[in-house]
């Protein structure tokens, strides 16, 4: 079971770097529209949706995926508990 725990956690450190990259690409322009740009929005875009339509835009900057990193730790957070219970 931990070694499971361990294969969720690390593909959830995985995750996150591909978000970092995917949100460091909007600073450089016509990035997202490379083909790298839309394999990292196809596989991003479905998880950062959601938090979207909850959390407005303040001016110009989204800050939708500030929370979307906030879940991200809370749920490793939560595989590093329960394997400290089993």
């Amino acid at each position: 079971m931990n070694m499971i725990l361990g294969i969720i956690g690390t593909a959830i450190a995985i995750y996150s770097w591909v978000l970092i990259i995917y949100i460091l690409m909007s600073w450089f322009p016509n990035s997202r529209e490379t083909s790298f740009g839309q394999l990292l929005a196809k596989i991003c875009e479905p998880y950062l949706e959601p938090f979207r339509r909850i959390v407005p835009p303040i001016g110009m900057i989204d800050i939708s995926p500030l929370v979307a990193f906030f879940v991200l730790n809370l749920a490793s957070r939560g595989l590093n508990q329960l394997s400290l219970w089993l």
